[in-house]
């Protein structure tokens, strides 16, 4: 049987195809998302990777269901496996936001789900850095998470030649359609060809904005201003005190398509253009307020970066570090009757962190010492006696006999 399509098999190195996803990449993609996200005093959190359906319909309205894997489940209520995370956040920020002192600094890296068309970038199901600030209003936030998300990157070896942070502002935005007389019901439709812009066809983009009374010069000319608002000068002042002004650059074709979106807004872009944004995130002031019916209003703002891409851009860039499994030590079983003193010497290396294996069956001593070498085996150890241990290092072919009772300190030392 094969899997579904647009999900994917994970292996462990070396992968068994040129297509194939790693596992030992992914887990370097996950603990640098979590080094840097705790280095800046981000708490992780999760939820459930199923919610009630009104959960996003009452967010993005019916028509996202199309998108989404949802059913009823056996009590015959409406779910969904989770499309995003935010809206999980923002439930578990309502109900119990009385517990933690503001501004809350969280992140999550949850597995997603969403059924659309698979494109270049863009599965049917992907791992996520999420991180948050919830309960600040003051600029200093938005600053915080865009330089947050400049530095997972550059933890990821990449530089200000590879990639550059895209910052727009949904208020500016807002200004310019009410400002030239747009109707409300036209709103979402609106934003919604502002955010293709660079992925459609202008003639057809030109299309749909005068169906609903504008024209693409007015939006390109708008675009074209780049002026920075009080709310966009006040990050990008924030963001230069820190050296990272060089990362980041005013750009009002940012507009984000989710309908929350209520201040900056911004994306991460290769600076080569070849792939799909990097990460994505900005200001969603009412989102709270709005899961939790009125009863919890609290400002919040946050950043996604999916794995699909940034894996992606990784290889593209050649900065995937050599990956697989790094072993200390393998017990080599010379002489049988050892065998039950090798298994104690096997898990005393263990209990002391040291990475070992050893022969499930009786072999040959080549063969043990060739699988040594596969594993990449720092230590080939082998027990002489009940009291004595030869020890030989793989890459230097150094050679040490010691106590068995000092054969783990000996090869941390």
């Amino acid at each position: 049987m094969k899997g579904l399509p647009g999900f994917r098999d994970f292996y462990p190195e070396p992968i068994p195809t040129a297509d194939s996803w790693s596992m030992d990449l992914r887990r370097y993609i996950f603990d640098t998302w979590r080094g840097t996200a705790e280095r800046y005093g981000f708490r992780e959190y999760d939820g459930p990777p199923i919610e009630e359906l009104g959960l996003y319909t009452k967010k993005s309205g019916d028509e996202i269901v199309g998108q989404l894997y949802n059913f009823n489940d056996k009590g015959d209520r409406g779910v969904s496996l989770r499309p995003e995370m935010t809206p999980t956040l923002a439930r578990m920020a309502a109900s119990h936001s009385r517990n933690y002192k503001k501004p809350i600094k969280w992140f999550s890296i949850p597995q997603l789900f969403r059924y659309e068309r698979q494109q270049k970038g863009r599965l049917r199901e992907h791992f996520q850095l999420n991180a948050d600030i919830i309960g600040e209003e003051n600029q200093a936030a938005d600053a915080e998470l865009i330089a947050l998300l400049i530095d997972t990157l550059r933890d990821l070896k990449l530089t200000n030649d590879d990639f550059v942070v895209r910052l727009s502002s949904r208020l500016a935005w807002q200004d310019f359609f009410e400002n030239s007389d747009g109707q409300e019901k036209d709103a979402y439709d609106f934003y919604q060809i502002i955010d293709k812009l660079d992925r459609e066809d202008p003639a057809v983009s030109g299309e749909k904005l005068a169906e609903i009374g504008f024209s693409i010069d007015q939006v390109n000319d708008f675009i074209e201003s780049g002026q920075a608002t009080d709310e966009l000068a006040a990050i990008i002042g924030n963001i230069e005190a820190r050296g990272l002004g060089n990362f980041i650059e005013i750009d009002y074709r940012i507009i984000r398509g989710l309908a929350y979106y209520t201040g900056p807004v911004y994306e991460a872009f290769d600076k080569r253009g070849k792939f799909r944004a990097i990460a994505g995130g900005g200001r969603y002031d009412h989102l709270v307020k709005l899961v939790s019916g009125g009863k919890t209003d609290l400002p919040a703002l946050g950043f996604g970066m999916g794995d699909v891409v940034l894996a992606e851009l990784l290889k593209e860039h050649d900065l995937v570090p050599a990956l697989g499994q790094t072993l200390d030590a393998f017990v080599q079983i010379a002489d049988e009757s050892l065998r039950d003193a090798s298994l104690c010497l096997v898990q005393q290396l263990r209990q002391a962190g040291l990475t070992t294996e050893y022969p499930l069956l009786k072999a040959k001593q080549e063969k043990q010492f060739k699988r040594a070498l596969e594993l990449k085996a720092k230590w080939l150890v082998t027990l002489d006696n009940a009291n004595q241990v030869h020890v030989k290092n793989l890459g230097t072919r150094k050679e040490l006999t010691v106590p068995l009772i000092e054969v783990a300190s000996a090869l941390q030392d």
